[in-house]
C-alpha cells in the first residue's frame, strides 16, 4: 500500500547551458520534468511512499523518463503506448530577457490516456491521490480522465489533493475556470496560487480571505494558498495558519511549487499538523531553488536544517 499516488504528464526538459539561446546552442541538458512526478519525488524525500502513474510512448524517450524517475526512489506505474514524448525547452536568463519556456508536447502519448487504462486498485489503496490543473488542460480526453480518476479515489475512500496550477500557454482563463471548478466537488485539499485565485477564479481580497472564501464555497477540508516570495498559508478547520518563505539563493526556480506541495503532503500523510507541514513545505521549496532541474533532490535532514536555521555553512 502506497501513501501517495500522483497522475500526470512528465516531459523531458532540454536546457541550453550558461544562459545560451535555444536558437544558437550546440547542446542541451536533459532532465525529466513534470508537476506530478516532481511532487512524488519531493514527497518521497520527506518520508512518503510515492508512486507516479501516467502514459508514455513505448520508445527510448519514454523509457528515459521512467529510468530517471525510478532512480529517485519513487514507484512508477506507466502505460506504454502510441504517441510522442512531450518535451519542453527552458532558456534561462536574467532581466530584462527573463526565463522562457517553449513547449513541444502536442500529441504526446499521455493526451490519449483513458481512466479505464489505469490501475484503480493502486489509487484506491493509497492514502492520497494527487493531480494538477495542468493535466486536464492537455486534451479533452484528459479532462474526462482526470475527473473519473478523482471520482474513483473518492469512491474508494482515498483522500484527494489538487494543485490548480494554471498555465496560460495551455488554455484560457475561462476554460480553466469552467473545467477545474467542475472538479472541485471531488477534491479534499486544494493548492492554489494567489494570482490564480484572483485572475482565473475572480476572488478578491488578501490570501487569508481567499482561503476562507474557497474553503467555504466548495467545502474543502484544506485550502493552501501560495504567495510566492511571501510564503504560503493554509485554511483548515476554519483556521488559517501562515508561514513565510525561507531566504534562498536562486539557481533554478522551476519546480519550487511542486517541492512545497510534495513536502506538505508527505508531512500531512505522516500525521503532522498543518503548521508543521507548512514549515516543511517552505523549507523544501527554499532548497529546491538552489538545485538545477525541476526536481527537489533534497534530504529530510537538509530540510530540517533549514527549519532549524543551520543551513548555509560549508559542509566539510
Amino acid at each position: 500500500m502506497t501513501d501517495l499516488v500522483t497522475f500526470g504528464e512528465t516531459m523531458l526538459r532540454l536546457s541550453p547551458p550558461d544562459n545560451e539561446r535555444i536558437e544558437s546552442t550546440d547542446e542541451f541538458e536533459v532532465r525529466a520534468a513534470g508537476a506530478e512526478s516532481n511532487v512524488a519525488v519531493a514527497a518521497s524525500r520527506l518520508g512518503a511512499e510515492a508512486t507516479w502513474t501516467s502514459k508514455l510512448p513505448d520508445s527510448p524517450l519514454g523509457r528515459r523518463v521512467v529510468g530517471e524517475l525510478n532512480q529517485y526512489g519513487i514507484g512508477t506505474d506507466v502505460i506504454l503506448g502510441e504517441g510522442r514524448q512531450g518535451t519542453y525547452y527552458l532558456e534561462h536568463a536574467g532581466k530584462p530577457r527573463g526565463t522562457n519556456v517553449v513547449y513541444d508536447r502536442a500529441d504526446a502519448a499521455v493526451t490519449t490516456a483513458r481512466a479505464e487504462e489505469f490501475d484503480h486498485d493502486l489509487i484506491g489503496e493509497a492514502d492520497c491521490f494527487f493531480t494538477t490543473g495542468i493535466t486536464p488542460a492537455l486534451s479533452p480526453t484528459l479532462r474526462e480522465t482526470t475527473g473519473k480518476l478523482l471520482q474513483a479515489a473518492k469512491r474508494a475512500g482515498t483522500a484527494t489533493a489538487f494543485d490548480f496550477n494554471y498555465r496560460g500557454k495551455l488554455w484560457s482563463e475561462a476554460e480553466a475556470e469552467e473545467t477545474l471548478t467542475a472538479l472541485f466537488g471531488g477534491i479534499d485539499l486544494l493548492v492554489i496560487a494567489t494570482r490564480d485565485a484572483r485572475e482565473v477564479l475572480g476572488y478578491e481580497g488578501d490570501p487569508r480571505q481567499i482561503a476562507h472564501k474557497l474553503g467555504s464555497a466548495y467545502e474543502f477540508d484544506t485550502v493552501v494558498v501560495t504567495r510566492g516570495a511571501r510564503g504560503a498559508l493554509a485554511w483548515h478547520d476554519s483556521v488559517v495558519h501562515d508561514h513565510d518563505a525561507y531566504e534562498t539563493d536562486t539557481v533554478d526556480p522551476i519546480g519550487t511549487g511542486d517541492a512545497f506541495t510534495g513536502a506538505f503532503l508527505a508531512r500531512r500523510l505522516a500525521g503532522d499538523d498543518v503548521p508543521t507541514a507548512l514549515e516543511y513545505g517552505a523549507a523544501t521549496a527554499a532548497l529546491k531553488r538552489t538545485i538545477p532541474g525541476d526536481i527537489a533532490l533534497v534530504t529530510r535532514e537538509e530540510v530540517e536544517a533549514v527549519i532549524a536555521d543551520e543551513s548555509g555553512e560549508i559542509s566539510r
